[in-house]
């Protein structure tokens, strides 16, 4: 009997681990991977000057490694195309969603060139462990000028959060986008729809995309 409590030791030791193993593995809550990102992007944009002076090669670069991880595009994609995504073809989903994550993509790395110059405060999320969608509000103020808020919507994926929408000023992206991508769909269909984004996307790339990336 006197094993007993060395036994219960070594037994709580090894959930000890076990717990702090599952932790270690489980990626962090949702106001902490907003908060992260901003403020990575954010440091490295107030350090490079090559970014700050418009170069848009590092730009995507930053971009593709910070944020794009933790962005759903299939997700906002079928979402923005709505009731249509049901009758598109597995290519037609695959190209829409190629091309409408490419216009995100540039959109967004437009604003990063302007993050140095903005204040954004992430706020607090009281999560529950049942929750499987948050929201995560933040706002972005630059300096003599009012806060603008900019929310984000997350659903849980597996052990991370994966952000599928996002509102300005309370303007939903995906709503926004619905609306005139089911105008293009009705006037030319899912195929006239992806040669819209494409043209627009040709038109937007920036003289170092149009020769090629290195």
């Amino acid at each position: 009997m006197k094993l007993m409590p060395q036994c219960l030791a070594r037994g709580a030791a090894a959930l000890s681990a076990l717990l702090l193993s599952a932790a270690a593995l489980a990626g962090p809550a949702p106001d902490e991977l907003i908060r992260g990102v901003a403020t990575d992007v954010q440091t490295i944009v107030r350090q490079d000057k090559a970014i700050q002076s418009g170069d848009m090669s590092k730009v995507l670069a930053l971009v593709d490694a910070k944020v794009l991880p933790h962005f759903d595009f299939s997700r906002m994609t079928a979402l923005a195309v709505g009731r249509d995504w049901r009758s598109a073809t597995p290519t037609q989903k695959s190209e829409l969603t190629t091309e409408f994550r490419t216009l995100l993509v540039r959109s967004y790395a437009n604003a990063v060139v302007r993050f140095k110059d903005y204040e954004i405060t992430v706020k607090p999320l009281k999560l529950k462990p049942e929750d499987t969608e948050v929201t995560v509000r933040s706002d972005v103020r630059k300096a003599g000028s009012p806060a603008d808020s900019v929310d984000y919507t997350l659903y849980k994926k597996g052990e991370d959060w994966k952000v599928y929408d996002v509102a300005v000023a309370g303007v939903s992206l995906i709503t926004n986008y619905r609306d005139s991508f089911g105008a293009e769909i009705k006037a030319g269909g899912i195929d006239g729809l992806v040669k819209s984004l494409r043209g627009k996307n040709t038109q937007n790339a920036g003289p170092a995309e149009a020769t090629g990336k290195k």
